[in-house]
């Protein structure tokens, strides 16, 4: 991908678009200090520059019944980039698990995993994740509550 130069506008947009997935692009147009048609276009230039992966609707897990989020610490018995590619594809079959991070140090993955209440993360942990080859421990911690939850990254304007 090529190195691009985002401008104050780009930046204004990326804010408001992170910030309002759903904002209409007058709207946004309006914030950046342009037109539509032009602010349009940047939109599909940020997009083809990667600048903006997708767009995504906000739900919340506990109206849904995933009253329980877990953080689980997984070390593996071999790291691998074989192996790691191996958990990598296997925990991105499995839906309950919304990230996974590959971290340095003693926890190889750090996993955010939602189940509807205790005893079926539970039932996840001993059947799938302590089942999984490779998985030499798994150490989880609760999450009492959000104390932030934003989404991407702070944008300087």
């Amino acid at each position: 991908m090529k190195r691009v130069k985002l401008d104050k506008i780009d930046l204004k947009i990326l804010k408001n678009l992170q910030e309002n997935g759903r904002i209409t692009n007058v709207e946004l147009a309006k914030g950046a200090g342009i037109s539509a048609p032009p602010c349009l276009r940047r939109v599909r230039a940020l997009e083809e520059n990667g600048f903006i992966k997708g767009y995504h609707a906000e739900v919340d897990s506990a109206v849904l019944g995933y009253g329980v989020t877990v953080f689980a610490h997984v070390k593996l018995v071999s790291q691998a980039e074989t192996d790691l590619n191996k958990f990598e594809d296997l925990i991105s079959s499995w839906d309950r698990v919304r990230e996974c991070w590959m971290l340095a140090g003693e926890t190889d993955f750090l996993l955010k995993v939602v189940a509807h209440d205790w005893d079926d993360y539970q039932h996840f942990l001993t059947e799938n994740l302590t089942a999984a080859p490779n998985v030499t421990s798994v150490k989880s911690s609760l999450a009492i509550r959000a104390a932030k939850d934003e989404v991407g990254v702070p944008i300087e304007v």
